[in-house]
Order: structure tokens, then C-alpha cells, then sequence
């Protein structure tokens, strides 16, 4: 029996990419696949034989790829979020993502097709919401300053115990 897919999915709007990205996003990302695939024919805005769109699966949500024409670009005011369960993860899909793109900060890449990604480890949430939220604050901190977000780094950040002001007056008396 086929998964219930949620009912909201992104469709990237390609110049003439769309199968060659899509084909590269399934065999970068586990648990993915083509769903299926149209071409155009006769008639249509583009050339018949040529792929239109693409349904296809990435860790289980379902996207939508097509052809629009060299007016439709992406910018960074709409990335794909990524959560990683280790720095190797992370690592992998920086490197895999970034190659003939662009490498940015804050845990962002730029694929070579123009579409920004965040690869974030997914206990990420968890720090910057913390109830104290100079832990939160520190992580952003510690954010800020790389480009691959580093697991290590940002747990030591959180770590750091937040010194309580009367304490800190008491010890300068």
C-alpha cells in the first residue's frame, strides 16, 4: 500500500534542468526515487521529446519538477531545510550539494541548478530553543561564523554554563 503523502508539495520550475536535477537530488539523498515523467509533444511550448515534468520522492516527500523556460530563476527566499542525524551526513550533502554551486554561510549551499539549501543537524531546534536562552543565543552566535555547521561546535557553544548575575556580582565583591 502505497505512504500518504502530505498534501503540500514544492515544485521547482526549471529553464530545461528538470530531469537532470531531479536525477541528481534522487541519487543524492536516501529513500528517494522518480515517480514518474511527462515529455512534450507536438504543440507545446517545448520541444516534443523533451521532458516537461517529474514527480519524484526525496526521504519520502513528494516534489514536482518541470521546464518552464530560461524566466524562471531561484533565489535563497525559499530553501529546501535538510535535518542531519550526524557531521558525516552533513558533510556528505555539503560536498555532494555545493559541487558546481556555491558554498555560502550559515549551513547554506547553492546547488549547481540554482537551488539553495540549509543542511542543519537536527538537534539544532532543540538548542536554540532552549529555556535559557543564552544557550540559544550562543549557538546563533557560533552559527554565524561558519559556512558547514558543525556539530561539535555548535554543542560546545551550547554547553557553556550561563553564569547567573548575582553570582557573578557576589564573586566581584
Amino acid at each position: 500500500m502505497p505512504s500518504k503523502l502530505h498534501p503540500i508539495a514544492p515544485c521547482f520550475v526549471f529553464n530545461n534542468q528538470a530531469e537532470q536535477a531531479v536525477k541528481f537530488y534522487v541519487s543524492t539523498f536516501k529513500r528517494s526515487k522518480i515517480l514518474g515523467m511527462t515529455r512534450y509533444t507536438e504543440g507545446q511550448p517545448g520541444a516534443p521529446g523533451t521532458v516537461a515534468t517529474v514527480t519524484f520522492e526525496l526521504m519520502g516527500q513528494k516534489m514536482f519538477a518541470a521546464n518552464g523556460g530560461p524566466q524562471f530563476t531561484f533565489s535563497m527566499g525559499l530553501s529546501l531545510y535538510v535535518s542531519c542525524d550526524t557531521q558525516q551526513e552533513i558533510d556528505r550533502l555539503w560536498e555532494t550539494l555545493s559541487r558546481g554551486g556555491e558554498k555560502q554561510y550559515c549551513g547554506w549551499v547553492q546547488d549547481r541548478y540554482g537551488v539553495s539549501w540549509q543542511i542543519v543537524p537536527r538537534i539544532l531546534e532543540k538548542m536554540i530553543a532552549d529555556k535559557d536562552p543564552q544557550r540559544g543565543h550562543r549557538v546563533n552566535q557560533a552559527i554565524y561564523g561558519m559556512r558547514k555547521l558543525d556539530i561539535a561546535a555548535l554543542q560546545a557553544a551550547y554547553a557553556v554554563k550561563t553564569v547567573k548575575k548575582k553570582a557573578a556580582a557576589r564573586r566581584g565583591r
